[in-house]
């Protein structure tokens, strides 16, 4: 198998008392732009799976 494990960005926005997901995809552009949309308290989280074996 020579497949990249693919890789998802998670946009999550805190909300007291805890941080909830907005949007979860695999396009980091479309990730950004909705963290700069909402603005603060924003983050993006970066997600790439280990490969098996």
């Amino acid at each position: 198998m020579t497949d990249k494990p693919a890789t998802t960005y998670i946009v999550s926005v805190f909300e007291k008392p805890h941080w909830r997901t907005v949007l979860t995809t695999k396009d980091k552009a479309k990730a950004l732009a909705m963290a700069k949309e909402i603005g603060d308290k924003v983050r993006v989280e970066e997600i790439t799976p280990k490969p098996k074996g």
